[in-house]
């Protein structure tokens, strides 16, 4: 299982995924952070990289990708 920051519904959240071979990810779950709850630099990075990348819409149990 693997992690990143995505924009969910407009508010920052952590993924949890596992990668596939081929097309999208399975997205496992997810919760909502706040910024400020992480402090260094490379979190700060991470965040800003993460989140330029990747935009989801959830609804009724599904996540929709945003572009």
């Amino acid at each position: 299982m693997f992690w990143s920051f995505a924009k969910i519904n407009g508010k920052l959240a952590e993924i949890y995924f596992e990668p596939r071979k081929k097309g999208e990810p399975k997205i496992l779950g997810h919760c909502y952070v706040k910024e400020e709850e992480y402090k260094t630099k490379k979190e700060q990075k991470y965040i800003k990289e993460d989140t330029a990348k990747t935009r989801l819409s959830y609804r009724k149990g599904s996540y929709k990708r945003l572009y």
